[in-house]
């Protein structure tokens, strides 16, 4: 499971870039009860989207050619210039470098091997996002490829991650943890882009996933200010009842009321 316990590989950050940050403020503030914070007059529009108090995501206004509204998950690394090296041997590109963040720690845009874009946050200042697996934040990732083994293996080579298949209803879900953390661990999986509920054409991406108290009362929320539902609110045994949507300006995204975990 997610926890702000950030183990290296684990992700630690989230940002959403989107066409109008004002919008995008109000659409999430009606989901989640999030509020907006400018990171200052240096950060070049970037923020802090926060709930009582504890920064939950980033988020800031880019432009059609910084490519479409999207959320980015980051994972946690030591190096992210070794990280980026990495990917690049296993295939995957470096669209944006490693670089320092105010001191607050060391970013970077890579592109895995099938060109799915996800970040990388050393860890200054900042660890990493303040709350995580509580209603209104991050609790799991999905990556969407077209070619699971491929995928297993470049992220194994680049951040070290650990993959395995756990029964699930119809086939097997490939979960996946950090390097030697066990499946106690675990914070999210690789899925077949075809199992993708937007349909044909959809490209490969990464899914973040928000916890809710009420899955349901999220998606009418979000259709009645302008949001997309690409799988309406469904129970999976196990798991718990799950959504996926798009906000007003196209970033995925997904929400689920979480099972009670087994003891």
């Amino acid at each position: 499971m997610l926890t702000t316990r950030f183990v290296d590989g684990a992700p630690n950050w989230i940002d959403v870039g989107t066409s109008d940050i004002d919008g995008a403020t109000a659409f999430y503030g009606a989901l989640f009860g999030w509020t907006f914070r400018s990171a200052g007059p240096d950060a070049g529009g970037y923020g802090f989207f926060q709930l009582d108090g504890k920064t939950v995501a980033g988020g800031m206004q880019t432009t059609p050619e910084q490519g479409p509204p999207s959320w980015t998950v980051y994972f946690a690394t030591p190096d992210a210039r070794a990280t980026a090296k990495a990917a690049e041997q296993a295939h995957g590109t470096v669209p944006l470098a490693p670089m320092d963040v105010m001191g607050e720690g060391t970013m970077a845009v890579l592109a895995d091997q099938a060109g799915v874009p996800f970040g990388l946050w050393q860890p200054g200042r900042t660890k990493g996002v303040d709350v995580a697996n509580e209603p209104g934040s991050l609790c799991w990732v999905e990556l969407y490829t077209p070619d699971i083994a491929a995928a297993a293996a470049f992220y194994h080579a680049t951040l070290g991650l650990e993959t395995y298949a756990v029964p699930f209803p119809g086939g097997t879900y490939t979960c996946v943890n950090p390097a030697g953390a066990g499946e106690d661990a675990m914070f999210g999986g690789i899925v077949p882009l075809s199992d993708d509920p937007a349909g044909a054409g959809s490209p490969a991406h990464w899914l973040p996933y928000f916890e809710a108290a009420d899955v349901d009362a999220v998606v009418a929320r979000a259709e009645e200010r302008g949001g997309g539902v690409h799988m309406p609110a469904t129970d999976v045994e196990g798991v718990g009842r799950i959504a996926r949507l798009t906000d007003p300006y196209g970033a995925r995204f997904a929400v689920i009321k979480s099972a009670p975990r087994e003891q």
